[in-house]
């Protein structure tokens, strides 16, 4: 039962996002913090991750091509499958939901505890517009991270390929380019953006109405993670077979 009311408290947040919007005066400068904190500081470690996790790919699927009668662009036609259809847009968001999403919760879940949430609503502010708008604004941007990530996965395993000896730099290049299809990208880029919502919206909802006081914040945060990341990945095969399937 507590589950169908936190279902339901959670579609009523999402309509209150959309109800009486603070000033825009005052949103754009909360939008432009929120993308320097969401995305922006986002980037070292996505590009990172990335970057190992492509070199890693390409050295395991070269390893597993032991029969001579495979060409070696496979490994770089597979290193770009898995980049682009799988590891930048999910494994990615599933590691945001832990730096972002415990971010969103513990920002929000702060002001709770402090009442600062019930003092914008005497003023008479709309404080879930006010609190989570912004940060489903600022994460619209999540397909850029995602973009950057994919670069930098298929540069690694472009790097470990040619340089490690496993590939040649020219049939790396040959297998990035062969068999490729467009829909592929749009497939990716159609689950960032679901995923990008999820971000936003579910730690903001475990922040917004947890109870306590500052320990209850940390337990917030690591429930809206794993109720994220279980999201993401339920949302990711329902996706996957609706456009691949």
């Amino acid at each position: 039962m507590n589950y169908l009311e936190d279902i339901g408290r959670y579609f009523l947040m999402i309509g209150m996002v959309f109800k009486k919007p603070t000033k825009w005066t005052i949103l754009k400068d909360l939008i432009l913090k929120e993308v320097e904190e969401l995305i922006f500081s986002s980037l070292g470690i996505v590009i990172f991750i990335s970057f190992f996790i492509g070199g890693v790919v390409t050295i395991q699927t070269a390893l597993n091509i032991s029969n001579p009668l495979i060409p070696k662009y496979l490994v770089g036609f597979a290193t770009r499958q898995s980049i682009i259809l799988e590891f930048a847009p999910t494994f990615i968001s599933i590691i945001m939901a832990g730096k972002v999403g415990s971010y969103i919760t513990s920002s929000i879940g702060t002001m709770r505890v402090t009442e600062q949430i019930d003092a914008l609503e005497v003023m008479g502010v709309n404080s879930i517009n006010y609190l989570v708008f912004p940060k489903l604004i600022a994460l619209a941007t999540y397909p850029f991270l995602i973009s950057i990530g994919m670069f930098f996965g298929i540069l690694g395993g472009y790097v470990a390929g040619a340089f490690g000896g496993y590939s040649t730099s020219a049939e790396f290049i040959q297998g990035l380019q062969y068999d490729f299809l467009t829909f592929h990208v749009i497939y990716a880029f159609t689950k960032t953006f679901v995923f990008a919502f999820v971000l936003a919206t579910i730690p903001s909802f475990h922040g917004y109405y947890m109870k306590g006081g500052a320990l209850e914040v940390g337990k917030a945060s690591t429930t809206a993670f794993v109720w994220t990341s279980i999201v993401i990945i339920i949302l990711n095969f329902t996706l996957t077979q609706m456009l691949l399937g």
